[in-house]
């Protein structure tokens, strides 16, 4: 079931990370040091690379590592560390061949309930507690899996009506929201360590 998303804010893009849950697993784990519309349109830049139209687990997790970090640091580079990204997203692949037979819907598919998932999701490579708890809120508000709990699962990125992460951008208005958000996080946690130090 495609979902229309506009996290790459670039069409193209857009849909192969609103068809394909590996592509969404992938952007999500490029999403840092970089800006967020880049990390989202890594997987279409890869696809196109692999002359494929789609991501493949277990193809990516047999890749051999040079010829892959080769194709993230073609420019443009998929991300601005192309080589531990690159090593990083094999290691999220064979990790979904080892433990889901390469089926990146699995990982919330059967979910029971929103701490299942949340601990499934902090188990991929890459994956610590904040950007799984985006992606549980990402997958509830935007992708429709929504098992018991989901949202206290996912805690503040899990909150209706708010703008804090990649899980509430659906346009550029929303966009525009979310990074002042991360702006004024950012501010205050600077203000709090100089009063902290003082």
């Amino acid at each position: 079931m495609a979902v229309k998303l506009r996290l790459a804010q670039q069409p193209e893009a857009d849909e192969l990370l609103g068809r394909s849950p590996l592509a969404a697993l992938v952007g999500m784990l490029l999403d840092q040091q970089v800006p967020m519309e880049h990390a989202f349109t890594g997987p279409r830049t890869l696809a196109d690379r692999l002359g494929a139209d789609d991501l493949d687990a277990h193809r990516i997790a047999a890749a051999d590592p040079e010829e892959f970090a080769a194709l993230f640091a073609e420019k443009p580079a998929v991300h601005r560390y192309p080589g531990s990204m690159a090593k990083r997203v094999q290691q999220l692949c064979a990790y979904l061949v080892e433990h889901y037979d390469g089926d990146a819907e699995a990982v919330w598919r059967d979910a029971p309930d929103g701490r299942e998932l949340l601990a499934r999701l902090t188990a991929l490579p890459g994956f610590g507690k904040q950007k799984s708890q985006i992606f549980l809120a990402l997958l509830g508000k935007q992708f429709g899996v929504r098992p018991q709990g989901w949202r206290q699962a996912a805690g503040p990125y899990g909150e209706e009506g708010s703008f804090r992460s990649v899980a509430d951008i659906t346009g550029p208005e929303s966009l525009t929201k979310v990074r002042a958000y991360k702006q004024e996080a950012k501010r205050a946690a600077k203000a709090a360590a100089v009063t902290d130090k003082g």
